[in-house]
């Protein structure tokens, strides 16, 4: 059985609240129930919500008046390593989750919009995962911005379908002459690059590799208070390593995501205007 696990537990200090439950469909429903909806209709058997025990009551709430009938699983985030007020990172999040899971599991976060056949593509792939295997749901650029404003996304190289690289990149923007740039590290960028939105699917073994490197990540980093154990860092480290190979599932998807209140209309627009064309 694949497993759904969404991570729930960000801050949303930009947004100025639990984006996570923002409403942006058409029935209220949240970036959350699509995800979960999404994932079931593509074969998902379990849904595992990583949230922050300051959210659990009204995440709790939320998915029992839309999902009561699934089996539901809640990990607290802030519960596990030692506490402070900044979430220790996505990469953290998963291993937090890490007994409640078994076999293979797919990742996402839980205030992005990714889109059915993305669900799909990758919970179908998933279950011929092998040790040592994963996957990214990997997405065009283009397809990736907001109508305004800049982003940060993981700049892929991948050759024939295995990722090779994953380059943290930011200040990405369309600009006047249509064009697609980036301010760090600086250039221009193909519309048709592939990038990561933190889609992946793992098999059970995942799990020895996280611990190993958070015990790193806490001797290195453990008195920082922004640091962050991030999934994208650990999955470079694991296929420098050779202890990982990345297949890349592509999707023609539209992302669909929220930073600040005033995103909201625009990201209900569009996710109506997506789930009507299918």
């Amino acid at each position: 059985m694949v497993s759904l696990v969404v991570m729930a537990a960000g801050l949303g200090s930009r947004f100025g609240g639990a984006k996570q439950l923002a409403a942006v469909g058409a029935d209220g429903e949240a970036f959350i129930d699509f995800a979960i909806r999404d994932a079931v209709e593509a074969g998902v058997g379990r849904v595992v919500l990583i949230v922050r025990s300051d959210i659990e009551d009204d995440v709790r709430r939320h998915i029992g008046d839309r999902h009561g009938e699934l089996e539901i699983s809640y990990v607290r985030q802030d519960e596990h390593g030692p506490q402070r007020a900044k979430p220790w990172g996505t990469a953290h999040a998963v291993l937090a989750a890490a007994t409640e899971l078994s076999g293979t599991f797919v990742v996402c976060n839980a205030d992005d919009y990714y889109g059915r056949s993305t669900y799909e593509s990758v919970v179908a792939e998933s279950s011929g995962l092998e040790a040592g295997e994963a996957l990214l749901g990997g997405f065009r650029l283009e397809r990736t911005l907001p109508e305004i404003g800049e982003v940060s996304r993981g700049i892929c190289t991948v050759e024939a379908d295995e990722l090779v690289s994953l380059v943290e990149t930011h200040g990405i923007g369309r600009r006047r002459d249509g064009s697609i740039t980036a301010t760090d590290p600086p250039g221009l960028l193909a519309p048709d690059a592939v990038v990561s939105m933190n889609f992946w699917a793992f098999g059970e073994q995942i799990f020895d590799h996280l611990e190993t490197e958070f015990e790193k990540f806490m001797r290195e980093h453990g008195n920082d208070e922004k640091a962050e154990f991030l999934l994208p860092s650990l999955i470079d480290e694991l296929m420098s390593s050779a202890d990982l190979k990345v297949k890349v599932i592509p999707t023609d998807e539209a992302w669909v995501g929220v930073t600040n209140p005033a995103d909201l209309e625009i990201a209900r627009r569009r996710i109506s205007e997506l789930r009507a064309s299918r």
